[in-house]
This record gives C-alpha cells, sequence and structure tokens, in this order.
C-alpha cells in the first residue's frame, strides 16, 4: 500500500518532470525563432544589397545634379521655403513669395517665350505640377526671365532661367542664379521611359525639392533619372529650340559636369504665364 510520503514524491517528480518539458519546449521554440530571424535578417540583407547595386547601376551623372526623387504627386499644398539672408548668392534675385500656397489643382496654364530664335509655348498640366506652376506664375509676374540667356546645353538638352544670365559672354557665375526660395519636386517620371522624350521642360535643381526658377527644355530624347520636375511640355515652338542649338555648345562644362554654353546667343526677351484656364 503506498504511503502518503510516496504519493508526495510521485507527485513532485510529475511536477518536475512537466516543468523540465515545458522548459525544453521554449526553448526549442527559441532556437527556432531564432533560426527564422537570423534567415529574414540574411534575406533582409541580401535584398538592401540588391537594392543598392541598382541605385549605383541606375545613377545618372548628366547634370544637371540632384539625389533619389522624393515625390512624383501632385502635392495638397505648396510650401515656399525662403532662403536666409546670409545664404543667399550675388546673382539671388529677390521677387517675394509666390503669395498662393493652395493653387488650382485641374487646369492648364500656358508659359509663352518669346526668344530672339522665335516664339515657344510651354503648357502645363495643373493637376500634376501646380506648385511649379504658381512658382512660374509669380516669377513670370515679375518679370524675372525678360533679358536673360539660357546659358548652358547638353545634348539634346538647353537650359535657362538664371535672372543673372544677362549681356555679352558668359560668367562664371552663370548658372548660380535664382530666387530667394525653394519648392518641393512634384510630377516626377518615374515609370516613363524615356523619362523625358523630346518636347518635356523640366526644372533644373541641386538636389531634392530645390526647385528654383532654372529649367530646362529637352528637344531630343534624354535618358536621365527621373529626378527633375516635369514642368510641362512645348505645345508650339520646338523648331525654335533646335533651330536655337544647331551649333552645338562651345565644351566649357567638359568632360565633368558636362556640356558648354550654347555658341549662339539665345536671349528670352520675354516670359509670360497665362491665367489658369
Amino acid at each position: 500500500m503506498t504511503s502518503t510520503r510516496d504519493r508526495q514524491r510521485a507527485a513532485a517528480r510529475a511536477r518536475l518532470e512537466k516543468e523540465m518539458a515545458e522548459r525544453a519546449a521554449a526553448a526549442r521554440k527559441r532556437r527556432q525563432l531564432q533560426a527564422t530571424v537570423g534567415a529574414g535578417l540574411a534575406l533582409l540583407l541580401v535584398v538592401a544589397g540588391t537594392v543598392w547595386l541598382v541605385t549605383k547601376l541606375g545613377d545618372d551623372d548628366t547634370p544637371p545634379p540632384a539625389a533619389a526623387p522624393s515625390a512624383s504627386a501632385a502635392p495638397t499644398g505648396c510650401v515656399w521655403t525662403e532662403t536666409p539672408a546670409d545664404q543667399r548668392s550675388p546673382t539671388t534675385k529677390d521677387v517675394g513669395l509666390p503669395t498662393t500656397t493652395t493653387p488650382p489643382t485641374s487646369g492648364t496654364q500656358v508659359m509663352n517665350l518669346d526668344t530672339n530664335f522665335g516664339k515657344i509655348a510651354v503648357t502645363m498640366d495643373l493637376s500634376k505640377s501646380p506648385c511649379s506652376a504658381a512658382a512660374f506664375s509669380h516669377l513670370a509676374s515679375k518679370k524675372f526671365w525678360d533679358g536673360t540667356k539660357c546659358h548652358r546645353m547638353f545634348p539634346g538638352m538647353l537650359q535657362c532661367g538664371d535672372p543673372s544670365a544677362k549681356g555679352k559672354g558668359y560668367r562664371e557665375t552663370d548658372g548660380t542664379g535664382g530666387p530667394t526660395f525653394r519648392y518641393a519636386n512634384e510630377n516626377l517620371p518615374i515609370n516613363q521611359r524615356p523619362a523625358y522624350p523630346a518636347g518635356v521642360v523640366a526644372l533644373a535643381n541641386s538636389g531634392p525639392d530645390t526647385n528654383g526658377s532654372q529649367f530646362f527644355f529637352i528637344y531630343e530624347d534624354v535618358e536621365l533619372s527621373p529626378d527633375y520636375t516635369v514642368l510641362g511640355k512645348v505645345t508650339s515652338g520646338l523648331e525654335n529650340i533646335k533651330k536655337a542649338t544647331a551649333k552645338g555648345h562651345d565644351g566649357a562644362f567638359d568632360p565633368q559636369p558636362g556640356g558648354g554654353h550654347p555658341k549662339n546667343d539665345i536671349t528670352i526677351k520675354t516670359l509670360t504665364v497665362t491665367a489658369p484656364q
């Protein structure tokens, strides 16, 4: 007959065995979890390495320089970031900030340029680049570009918009001028190939969300990384841009960052922007 003491000992052994079994099961679960996390981390590192490699292989060192895209859709409001007075250069032109932060996001506006090679019209889609159109409307109302020269060109591209690029010849400072404010990227052609086909007008920048007044015409299909806001498209006058750039450039910026001053003086007599339609 089993004594009370024997029954207590048996119960104690049973509890101990159950505890040990539970600890062993918990240990197995920990090992399995660690193995799963380790495999996941290894996979993450492989994916990250692949993304890094693709990013590096996809870099485009054709100027104007910029980093990775930061926006592809129209923002819900515009933010004008003012450059502090002590950070402005002698080529900065202060015409104040745009007065609107909520421009229309439907319809179109037309940017009209009268140049010494003829007229050019650029249609801006307000559903895609409302803030850029608002910035250009403000600058145009201040005659910001009147009398300026397109200061730089590359194969298929002509860059304009520096308010200080005026007069005969070129200066080392040409290309450094702009307004006293910056605004964010929008309408980046991330999923389009070519990203910048002939006829596109895009904004030059010095990194993400540093748009100002400088812009470039694409007069031949160009494969650039999609880092530059598409302002609009030339709807008339593309032949005038091709005529203006026919003599090529002087190679002043070759080999890096590339391109040069146009051999033809290409002057913007006036630049105006219509009201939204």
